[in-house]
């Protein structure tokens, strides 16, 4: 089938140093990074169905050569980037067709009004600058120049600045850590030798003591994973900061207080596992499939666990297991370069808050006349 012909305006080489300044205006960084806050997107015929791009027919190229050229250059960016953009780009267009107002390109103007009724709204600081940087990363994906870089950019600019200011006291709201007590108790609500009682133990455990991302826990294959004498070896083949797949080593001991090695044993002998996805989703009637779980099955799971154990689910998500394994290694006093070895952060300052937070008061200034 031949491909319609589509004109867009062309693009410019203008310097995208107005995107850095307008993340630091509203403090978000591009793109997302917390899974957590992004919901499941709801496309529509008018949101934005992520083309990240398409190239314009030039001689000699086939509909192959295209095909593949888009097919790799749809891999670009993470899934779950892709769902946030897809669902903010979405509230964006409704928005402007109340207004009669185009989306596609759009004006700094517009966007700043926008941008200022989802603050008038109530919505977060860091949900409003996610917002904006779907608005540019579909004019982007169209080849047009975005608001934040357009004749009249400064408008969007100061916006963005009073919403920084006016939300300033708005503090992000973090979800509870599933460190060892909290996570022994998960571990010890889960009753039953069933199969779903048997993988949410093993995901618990494993989730918890290898740090792991649940994007990583997700994509986990049985072949990723080695039994040694002294543990676990697994190999994390991509992740958010190995985007291109060099592939990430993490170890877990053989200790009994979590005994995340035998529950992971545990898992696969009462699953029958031979090959393919570790984690697998299971029907409602408690049947195993080929599938591999989803990265919300994940937080439903801990969300449940945590309930089930007396504690308030809304607190916990599925970064809870990976923070719960830094809030414990801190507590204990571990080496921070082996908890950042360990959890695969890029730098020792995403660690040093765990860390800090255990130290507060541990040798303070005060202790010998307060």
């Amino acid at each position: 089938m031949a491909r319609p012909t589509q004109s867009r305006a062309k693009r410019t080489s203008t310097p995208r140093v107005a995107d850095a300044s307008i993340a630091e205006a509203v403090g978000h960084d591009y793109p997302p990074t917390d899974a957590d806050e992004i919901g499941d997107a709801v496309p529509t015929s008018q949101a934005l169905a992520i083309v990240e791009y398409l190239s314009p027919a030039l001689p000699g190229l086939t509909l192959d050569d295209i095909d593949a050229v888009e097919r790799y250059v749809g891999k670009a960016s993470a899934d779950a980037t892709k769902r946030a953009y897809t669902s903010d780009w979405r509230i964006f267009v409704a928005w402007c067709d109340e207004r009669a107002m185009p989306s596609l390109p759009s004006a700094p103007a517009a966007v700043a009004a926008f941008l200022a009724q989802e603050a008038d709204r109530g919505v977060a600081r860091s949900t409003i600058g996610r917002r904006l940087a779907a608005i540019v990363f579909a004019h982007r994906a169209a080849g047009l120049i975005p608001p934040s870089e357009q004749v009249g950019a400064a408008v969007l600019d100061r916006a963005l600045r009073g919403i920084r200011r006016d939300k300033r006291t708005q503090r992000p709201t973090k979800k509870h850590a599933a460190d060892g007590d909290i996570l022994r108790d998960m571990l010890r609500g889960i009753v039953g030798e069933d199969i779903r009682s048997s993988r949410d133990r093993a995901l618990l455990a494993i989730g918890m003591g290898g740090a792991f991302r649940r994007s990583e826990l997700v994509a986990l294959q049985l072949a990723d994973v080695k039994q040694v004498p002294a543990g676990l070896e697994i190999l994390v083949p991509f992740s958010k900061g190995d985007q291109l797949g060099q592939g990430e080593l993490v170890v877990i001991p053989d200790r009994p207080r979590i005994a995340a090695v035998a529950l992971l044993r545990a898992w696969i002998d009462t699953a029958a596992i031979t090959e393919g996805p570790l984690f697998r989703k299971l029907t409602p009637q408690g049947r195993l499939t080929a599938k591999p779980m989803s990265d919300r099955g994940v937080a439903l799971i801990v969300k449940a666990r945590a309930a089930a154990a007396g504690y308030d689910p809304s607190l916990f998500s599925g970064h809870s297991l990976r923070a719960g394994f830094l809030t414990e290694a801190g507590r204990q006093g571990a080496n921070p370069f082996r908890m950042k070895e360990h959890s695969r952060h890029k730098s020792l300052e995403m660690v040093g808050e765990y860390v800090r937070n255990h130290e507060l008061f541990r040798d303070h200034a005060g202790d010998k006349f307060l």
